[in-house]
This record gives structure tokens, C-alpha cells and sequence, in this order.
């Protein structure tokens, strides 16, 4: 595999967290150039392996979130594979691990220790509710975490209050973007001087801070002498047209009163339901009501081509299946298709950002389980003998070939 040149090259993390938002957390250092190690149990190691449509042992999520790492099976409930792990650390700048608060150190993996044996090493915790309170030793999945932070509720149907959930993991993906900048500051930290320190991070912190901005804007502000409290529109973010569908949004005045006169309905702007934001949104069931006719009677393509020339913020409702054929992403280079050794021919996004200096590439794909466990055990000192030793003893598990 080709050498990395992003700007992250040169760092190691030995990376033991499974599922989605710690793989998602490492994979997007692993996409910036970062040498990562993923430290999996014997058997099958990262559940999400096998969890979706999947080909050759290897599931499209897992694909996803585990690309250009390395893998290594090591049984860390025995004193050897706990003293590999040690080697490995010993080489590493950063450690990442979301096991449940307590369980590292009952494993004898814990931030003390490694600490103490290695003062410039970025330790960190990834938690779901926290070190402390009475929820801490739960388990969490996004879903849990959309219902209890308050995602769910948020996303609630204006009529009847009835919560609803996100169909995507926003709470593992926020937690996962928010790790990943945490890490590097942390890295910078250290590269100024500050030396290395634990990094605790919980995902129902990281949910909460990815919704409040907007999601919990009305009550932010404490006291008396605040305005009246933000009104969702009750009108629908997507919209029929005569032959699809799509989405547009006009919460400044000025781009409703555009969007009034691509449709010939001047009118609208004028009424004093409608001028302005507030009544706007106690009216919206009014005014959809009297939209819905006229945008019924405009092709999709007609009405993208109005709202572009008015500057009307729109866009077509896209089908997931045919994404990758869009001109927008087409142009912009934005997806990649490759062969993976395992799994076959696939598509991925390209990783994110494009530095002109330090380019990010994909080096390989997702590893298989133990793909990497002999290579990574001789870059931590073993002789081979050992290496097989510790095979035979099933302390460290490489790849099963068929």
C-alpha cells in the first residue's frame, strides 16, 4: 500500500472501540493519514462486521467506518495479549477505547496505568451516558441516545407530539466528529509542549451539544424579558409538484416574497399571515393550503429552473439509490468506487476535505478480522517464533483464510 501524505501522517492509534461512533471517530483520522490499529476480540470481533447487506465477511457498514486501518486479534483476557497490547501502546500516540466506564481497568488496560508508562500518550474514553449518575453502566445505541437526550422529541409531530427518530445515527455520527476534533486538539496540544492527558468524552455530552444550537433554542435563554419562543412551521419540507417532489425553504421574508413571485402569487407576500417569519409559522397550515395547488402545477424541472434564477433556496428530492449519478456530486468528485480484496467492488465517499498540501487517500480498505495480527506483532518487537507461539496459544489470531 502506498505511504500516507495526509496530514496526519506519521501518528499511530491503537483504536479498541467497535460498533459506529468510535470506528467513525478513528476511521476519519484514519482518512487524514493517521496509522490505525484496530485492536478486535477473537471470535467476531467488532459486531458490526456481519450487521446489513454484507459480501465476503465484511458488511457495508463496517466497510464504511473501518477503512485504511489495520487489524489485529489479540485475547485480552489473558496476561500475554494484555502485555502485546502494551507493546503496542508503548508505540502509539493516541489510545481510543469505548468499553463501559470501569471495564479497562478491571482489564488492567485503564488510563493510570497506561499513563504512567507513557506520559505523552492521548488516552481516551468514549462513554454513552457519562463516567457517573445512574445511568453510566448502561448500554447505549443511537437510538437509546436519540430518545433520552432529547433528538426524538425534537423531531416530535407538530399535531400530535408524538416523538419520532432520525433514520440515520445522528447521535453516533455527532459523537464520532466531535472525538475526532477532540483528538487532534488534544495532539496539539501536546505538540506545543502540554504533554499527553485523558480525554473523557460521553455521547450523551456530544448529543446534547450537537442538538442544543438550534434544537433547544427556546430554552437557552433564562429569566424574564425573552421574546416569544421559536414556532416550528408546521409546513411540509417536502412538496408535491405535477410530476415528484421537491424541498424549499424560505425562512428569510425576502425569499418567500421571491418564491411568491416565481409562482404568480404576489399576493401571499402582501398578507399580513404571511409577511413575516412568526405568523408565518402559526398560519402554515393555511398556507400550504394555498401553495400546494399551484406548485402541483409545475414540473420538478420547471420549478428548479425558476428557483435558481431566484435565488430561492430548493432542491430536488434525491433517491439514495441513484446519489452517485447526480451532476452536482459528479462534478465535485465527491464518490469512489474500488475493489476491495474481501468484499468486492464497492462505493464510498472520498475522504473529507482536500488539502493542497497534505492530500488524503484511501490506502486500503477495511481490513479483515486478524488481517494485520502477525504484521503488527513483528512492528511491536516479537520474533517470529514468539508470533507463533502466541498463534498456537490463541492469544493473537490471524486472518482465516478459506
Amino acid at each position: 500500500m502506498p505511504p500516507s501524505q495526509g496530514p496526519l501522517a506519521g501518528l499511530r492509534i491503537v483504536d479498541l472501540t467497535t460498533m459506529a461512533s468510535g470506528p467513525l471517530a478513528t476511521s476519519i483520522l484514519a482518512d487524514q493519514g493517521a496509522d490505525v490499529i484496530k485492536v478486535e476480540a477473537p471470535g467476531t470481533g467488532d459486531g458490526l462486521r456481519r450487521i446489513g447487506p454484507s459480501r465476503g465477511g465484511l458488511s457495508a457498514l463496517f466497510l464504511s467506518l473501518n477503512r485504511n486501518k489495520r487489524s489485529i486479534v489479540i485475547d485480552l483476557r489473558e496476561r500475554r495479549g494484555v502485555e502485546l497490547l502494551d507493546r503496542l501502546v508503548a508505540g502509539a500516540d493516541v489510545f481510543v477505547q469505548n468499553f463501559r466506564p470501569g471495564a479497562v481497568d478491571r482489564m488492567g488496560i485503564g488510563a493510570a496505568r497506561y499513563r504512567a508508562m507513557h506520559p505523552e500518550l492521548i488516552y481516551v474514553s468514549v462513554s454513552g451516558f457519562g463516567e457517573r449518575g445512574p445511568m453510566a453502566s448502561g448500554p447505549v445505541y443511537d437510538s437509546v441516545m436519540q430518545a433520552y437526550s432529547g433528538v426524538a422529541m425534537h423531531q416530535a409531530d407538530l399535531e400530535t407530539g408524538e416523538p419520532s427518530f432520525i433514520r440515520s445515527t445522528v447521535c453516533d455520527k455527532g459523537t464520532a466528529i466531535q472525538v475526532a476534533q477532540l483528538i487532534t486538539s488534544a495532539l496539539l496540544a501536546r505538540a506545543l509542549g502540554r504533554g499527553g492527558q485523558h480525554v473523557r468524552v460521553s455521547m450523551l455530552h456530544a448529543s446534547l451539544a450537537f442538538l442544543w444550537p438550534d434544537g433547544m433554542q427556546n430554552y437557552a435563554l433564562l429569566g424574564e424579558g425573552v421574546s416569544a419562543p421559536y414556532l416550528k412551521s408546521a409546513l411540509p419540507m417536502v412538496r408535491a409538484t405535477r410530476d415528484g417532489f421537491i424541498s424549499i425553504s424560505f425562512i428569510q421574508d425576502r425569499e418567500f416574497e421571491s418564491l411568491c413571485r416565481v409562482l404568480g402569487r404576489e399576493e401571499l407576500a402582501r398578507d399580513p399571515r404571511f409577511a413575516t417569519a412568526d405568523p408565518r409559522a402559526r398560519h402554515a397550515r393555511e398556507l400550504q393550503g394555498l401553495l400546494d395547488p399551484t406548485l402541483r402545477a409545475h414540473t420538478t424541472a420547471e420549478l428548479a429552473r425558476r428557483l435558481r434564477e431566484a435565488d430561492v433556496p430548493f432542491a430536488p428530492i434525491n433517491d439514495p439509490a441513484t446519489i452517485h449519478d447526480d451532476e452536482q456530486v459528479r462534478a465535485n468528485d465527491l464518490l469512489f468506487e474500488m475493489d476491495h480484496p474481501l468484499a468486492g467492488a464497492l462505493r464510498q465517499p472520498r475522504p473529507l476535505g482536500d488539502f493542497e498540501g497534505t492530500p488524503l487517500s484511501v490506502r486500503r480498505g477495511a481490513p479483515g478480522h486478524g488481517e494485520h495480527s502477525r504484521e503488527i506483532a513483528a512492528e511491536a518487537g516479537l520474533a517470529p517464533a514468539d508470533i507463533d507461539m502466541l498463534v498456537e496459544a490463541g492469544v493473537l489470531v490471524p486472518l482465516a483464510r478459506d
